[in-house]
């Protein structure tokens, strides 16, 4: 059964040092119902995600900043892929019947806690490796490529500036400048090969969606609306390094997450059946792996296609066209949210940044932890 998207709502993502994770939240919450043309009191039931506990617990992190209170309210966590999650669990409370409207929202609010980066995470990591850094991590992916692939750290650039071109032409980014390859071949290495261009940023930042059936969204916005066609999910290992089965070349949660979102929309070529993609870009070595375990092209291929210009913004398949994480940074619960507004937009033909050309359908895709957990969406017109 399809799912109707109504309404949407995005901060805009960056240092928000005059606002708390309540006044982001709220912004995003009702920039959300008017879209939909309806009242917060409209809504029955709220999936809410927070990934770290000072961006709020419970179902008080959104029932407090919204004085919404009696209903049933979700706090979800899930890694970077939160936000995404929160909309799977919203999507399938509504085609299940138990509720008409209900609201999937993410927020995080990190740039003043206190540390530089990714907050640390207490308890996740065995005692043989008392913490790994997320640029570590997954530069272990880029130079496993490296080795096996041929590929390079001016490959990892060209993404890094398509991505910065793109959100550049996005006012809600937190990035909007271009960048050429050589300043990003000359940027600071934070963890080789991987340099200060090739990471996503901390930001700040909120988003929510109003979902429904399609016939109530008729009813409240005509055909100004788009549907979820399907939403795959799979969570692996927390500890892939400790597991004699992984390669670093490719991210088992997003294939299997892939082939459940394409098997549930009856998709059997991607490349071919969809018109755009939304990947999870925190670094960008893990745009180039995503290519592949999405089905866009065979292992060892990620690279020919920023060569060849493919998922650029005028390109037969774009890729990000909003600028991505590397353009927005990634508020972690509130990212997975906001790549599913852009998909919103971008299928209604309405997007804020850069319009892709004749845009029906498109997936987005939402990873998390040490590739640990990853879900797909997939998104079209009516």
């Amino acid at each position: 059964m399809e799912v109707a998207i109504i309404g949407t709502g995005v901060t805009k993502f960056g240092h928000h040092w005059e606002k708390d994770q309540e006044d982001l939240l709220v912004d995003a919450v009702y920039e959300a119902v008017n879209d939909a043309g309806i009242e917060l009191k409209d809504i029955e039931a709220v999936w809410c995600g927070t990934f770290y506990p000072f961006s709020g617990i419970s179902g008080n992190n959104f029932s407090d900043p919204l004085k919404f209170f009696g209903k049933p309210i979700s706090r979800v966590e899930n890694y970077c892929a939160t936000g995404m999650d929160n909309i799977r669990n919203a999507a399938f409370a509504v085609a299940s019947g138990a509720y008409d409207i209900v609201m999937a929202a993410g927020v995080e609010k990190l740039m003043d806690n206190g540390s530089r980066g990714i907050p640390y995470i207490e308890g996740i990591f065995p005692p043989y490796m008392p913490a790994v850094s997320a640029p570590g991590m997954f530069a272990l992916a880029a130079n496993r490529a490296f080795k096996e692939w041929g590929w390079n750290r001016e490959d990892l650039a060209l993404v890094a500036v398509k991505n910065h071109y793109n959100g550049a032409k996005h006012p809600k980014a937190h990035f909007r400048s271009e960048i050429t390859v050589e300043k990003a071949l000359n940027a600071p290495m934070i963890a080789y090969p991987l340099g200060l261009y090739d990471c996503s940023a901390v930001s700040d930042g909120a988003a929510a969606v109003v979902l429904t059936r399609p016939e109530i969204a008729k009813k409240l916005v005509g055909d100004e609306y788009a549907v979820i066609k399907s939403i795959g999910m799979a969570v692996e290992t927390i500890h892939p390094w400790a597991r004699p089965s992984e390669t670093f070349l490719s991210f088992p949660a997003t294939v299997k997450a892939a082939k459940m979102a394409y098997k549930q929309a009856g998709i059997e070529n991607p490349l071919k059946e969809i018109d755009f993609g939304i990947v999870h870009d925190c670094f960008t070595i893990t745009e180039l792996i995503n290519y592949q375990d999405m089905q866009l092209c065979r292992p060892g291929e990620g690279a020919k296609l920023i060569r060849d210009g493919v998922t650029a913004i005028d390109g037969d398949f774009p890729i990000n066209p909003d600028g991505g994480l590397k353009s927005f940074g990634h508020p972690i619960a509130a990212s997975g949210v906001r790549m599913v507004c852009e998909l919103t937009r971008q299928v209604l033909g309405k997007a804020e940044g850069l319009q892709v050309k004749d845009a029906e359908v498109g997936f987005a895709h939402n990873l998390g932890g040490p590739y640990s957990v990853a879900a797909v969406s997939i998104v079209s017109r009516p």
